[in-house]
């Protein structure tokens, strides 16, 4: 064999190598993401057999949650860019030291949203609205789920961290068995199925408080078997030093980014419901598809921000940019599959929506439409998800993908759908479409950011104590 030939045949025997272990970290983490999108329909489904009052109060009241679950995520990704180079490094007494730091600063704020949605719901409900009844229920609720707040902080940082040093089956399979279990405890607590009491809305909210405690022991237990990575005490309370300066450093924007994205979503929610009722039971249809039919592409994004985390700590920057190369073409892919799925599903979602599902002729016409829109917008929801998420966040730069949604979602999107709708007052359908352009409004600066390789960096230190 020439060596040529030789040097091809390594060549191939690293790209399957690669693409197994990419395979073997994104599958997990998908499922993960099609059970989390699942679970939220079934919750949805479940409460309008209570009443319309318990589904509104509980979607309102869950805002708050919402918001507390992108700042956990920031806490988590910070927590996870740090972890990942570090433990490609081989330091795993800095990853540990990572971990008592974001948990710390995880108990803190998950602890500040707890108290005020135990003590003064009221307060917090009247943000969202000025509905009597709505107001009562979402005092109901928010009290019952208030210990899940500070539960679903430990346990969400605690996984990340253990996703980013490879315990990917492990960190999937305890999250997945708590939201399979959230979704039998809600069955039980919302109908009073067997020994259980009929509760309605405040049985969602107590079943998330019991799945979210029993996740926590769950993950407690595991620490205490003596994994790879282990939660020591005195990482809680000791001081961070230089890690926490850096923690801090990629975990506020990180936050900031998740924070602003999310609130566009919720300003495009706001847009839709002054047009019409029709649109706004359209759009949670298609938000559900697109969720679903996109679980891969998030899961290929956070497998992206391990694997290259992990070589960049190597000081392997030309193979991280190879990887990255490859991920980018992960994101393509799955997205066209994604796409076609949507395009596939569409006459089954639209014939169940016409057999099962009380709805208008207008909202099955603009829910084909927005089938049709999402086929192409999951290419740009994947593409620029594998940027921000999983390559740029991988080297620690944070700050970009913070800047591109800030200008992309509320310079553009925001008030260009404001003024459409409520200015030129143009069909709701076009309002919806010019929405669904933000992905690719910033997508050619993020590509070209990727290109210009700012973010392929080892941001890890000689020495992490003190």
């Amino acid at each position: 064999m020439s060596e040529t030939q030789t040097h091809m045949l390594g060549t191939r025997q690293e790209k399957r190598a690669f693409y197994r272990r990419a395979l073997r970290i994104t599958l997990p983490i998908a499922l993960q993401n099609l059970l989390d999108a699942a679970v939220n329909s079934a919750d949805v489904i479940m409460l309008s057999f209570v009443s319309q009052s318990a589904l509104a109060a509980s979607s309102l009241a869950g805002q708050i949650a919402f918001i507390l679950g992108n700042l956990t995520y920031g806490l988590s990704s910070g927590a996870a860019v740090l972890s990942a180079q570090y433990f490609g490094r081989g330091d795993k007494r800095a990853v540990e030291r990572v971990m008592g730091i974001a948990l710390r600063v995880g108990l803190l704020v998950s602890l500040l949203f707890g108290l005020a949605a135990m003590f003064a719901p009221q307060a917090l409900m009247r943000i969202f609205t000025d509905d009597a009844a709505l107001i009562t229920d979402g005092v109901l609720y928010l009290r019952t789920v208030s210990p899940s707040y500070v539960l679903g902080a430990v346990a969400s940082i605690y996984l990340a961290v253990m996703r980013s040093v490879g315990r990917v089956k492990m960190s999937a399979a305890v999250h997945s068995s708590a939201v399979i279990m959230n979704v039998a405890l809600n069955a039980c607590f919302i109908f009073g199925i067997g020994p259980f009491p009929e509760l309605g809305i405040v049985g969602v909210a107590l079943a998330t408080s019991i799945t979210r405690l029993i996740e926590v022991a769950i993950c407690l237990i595991d620490n205490a078997r003596g994994p790879i990575i282990r939660l020591r005490v005195k990482d809680l309370i000791s001081r961070g030093g230089e890690l926490m300066r850096d923690f801090i450093k990629f975990s506020v924007p990180a936050a900031a980014n998740d924070i602003i994205w999310g609130l566009a979503f919720s300003v495009y929610s706001i847009i839709l419901g002054h047009l019409s009722s029709n649109i706004v039971a359209a759009n949670s249809v298609a938000t559900v598809v697109r969720n679903l039919s996109g679980a891969f592409c998030f899961g290929a994004a956070s497998s992206a921000a391990i694997v290259l985390g992990n070589t960049l700590g190597e000081n392997k920057l030309e193979e991280a940019r190879v990887y990255a190369s490859r991920f980018m073409k992960i994101a393509f892919w799955s997205a066209l599959a994604g796409g076609a799925a949507v395009l596939v599903c569409r006459p089954v979602i639209l014939d169940f929506m016409h057999l099962y599902v009380t709805v208008t002729d207008v909202v099955k016409h603009e829910l084909n439409l927005m089938l049709y829109i999402n086929s192409y917008y999951i290419m740009g929801m994947s593409l620029n998800t594998m940027m921000v998420c999983g390559v740029f966040r991988s080297g620690g730069d944070v700050k970009f993908g913070l800047v591109g949604d800030t200008i992309a979602m509320w310079g553009y999107a925001v008030p260009m759908g404001l003024f459409c709708a409520f200015i030129l007052k143009l069909p709701e359908m076009w309002v919806y479409f010019i929405l669904c352009l933000d992905e690719f409004v910033k997508m050619p600066a993020f590509y070209a950011h990727y290109r210009g390789k700012k973010w392929l960096r080892n941001i890890t230190r000689e020495q992490t104590e003190g």
